[in-house]
């Protein structure tokens, strides 16, 4: 909870910044409300949204409601020990196979809605595909998968300030364990074997998440700050508990053209190392399997864009791209290297539904 105060802090102290900067600029624009009725004027420029990774980034008015499709896929390959790497044959010191690639594909569904001006609620479910390369010490090659539904986010967004240039809010939910902590799969040396903590759908605990978000918007250039820290409740099923996870994330943006901005951010995160362990996994066949190896620290540099697909005054339809890359890595133990992540998303709402 200290890294989540520090991080609040630090990124709330910029809400004072920019006082002179509207959102609006032109009475005259069609695209734009005026000062006098500017509850959607900054969400509706195409960086009025932040960068697609992130969740609970804008808040709706009262009525608007919002369905959303994102695909995420990410992509391991080698290993890493603190932030050097690592050889597979020096993993093969300790353990009998050693990981060597892995890809995660992630399909998101979330409904925005807001029921007053000052709240919007968030819901969010994912089916998500994994698949790992692992070599043997015989230099033999194989690969496990698993997939299924995740676990399911509920999320409120709770107005602290809304003004042309500026606006903050916090964000509070929670994640309900729907994602299975049992895949299995066919391996060389047994069939039906227990998948590793990372080859695992969902956390199998309540998680709690709490933080807040910070936008400011300028003529032509906007830039926001979220930070949110998620808190696991307990040991699941399985007796182990996934480390809690701090992160704050800063980006900016550039409004090309009413329809099209262009941005960059920041992400840096810290995952706790895991708790317990899983007595039905051999923690000496893989170094992903042996709880040790856990927790880690990680700065991205993401590149995206947003875009508005014209449509009816009333509808808005936004494609968004977002694309990842470390930074900087330090992980606990014997880990996988990520190298990046790339995540494209559609939006499309309904202004005052009620």
């Amino acid at each position: 909870m200290k890294n989540l105060t520090l991080i609040l802090a630090l990124f709330f102290l910029n809400i004072s910044f920019s006082q002179d900067n509207f959102c609006c600029t032109s009475p005259d624009d069609p695209e734009c409300c005026s000062l006098n009725d500017n509850k959607d004027c900054c969400a509706e420029r195409p960086d009025g949204h932040g960068p697609i990774n992130l969740m609970g980034d804008h808040m709706h008015s009262k009525g608007d409601l919002m369905f959303s499709y994102h695909y995420m896929g990410m992509f391991m390959e080698g290993a890493l020990t603190g932030s050097e790497e690592i050889s597979t044959e020096t993993i093969f010191e300790n353990y009998i196979n050693s990981p060597e690639k892995m890809k995660m594909d992630m399909h998101i569904l979330s409904l925005m809605f807001a029921p007053s001006d000052e709240i919007t609620l968030m819901l969010m479910a994912n089916y998500t595909s994994k698949s790992m390369d692992i070599f043997t010490n015989t230099l033999e090659v194989f690969n496990t998968n698993s997939s299924g539904f995740g676990d399911i986010s509920v999320m409120g967004l709770y107005k602290i300030m809304y003004e042309p240039k500026q606006a903050a809010h916090f964000n509070v939910g929670f994640s309900i364990p729907t994602g299975s902590i049992d895949q299995r799969d066919n391996t060389p040396m047994m069939n039906n074997t227990l998948l590793g903590y990372s080859m695992q759908l969902g956390s199998g605990t309540f998680d709690v998440i709490i933080g807040g978000t910070y936008f400011n918007q300028l003529e032509n250039f906007s830039w926001g700050a979220q930070t949110l820290y998620k808190s696991r409740i307990g040991k699941n099923s399985k007796h182990y508990t996934l480390g809690d996870r701090a992160e704050a994330t800063i980006w900016s943006a550039f409004k090309v053209s009413k329809k099209l901005s262009l941005s960059t951010s920041i992400n840096y995160y810290k995952l706790k190392n895991l708790e317990g362990y899983d007595s039905d996994l051999n923690s000496m066949i893989n170094p992903l399997v042996n709880s040790i190896n856990s927790g880690r620290s990680q700065i991205d540099f993401g590149i995206g864009s947003n875009y508005i697909i014209p449509s009816t005054s009333l509808n808005k339809l936004r494609l968004s791209i977002q694309a990842s890359y470390p930074l900087y890595q330090n992980v606990n133990g014997i880990q996988m290297k990520n190298t990046w992540s790339g995540v494209f998303g559609l939006k499309y709402s309904f202004k005052n539904t009620l």
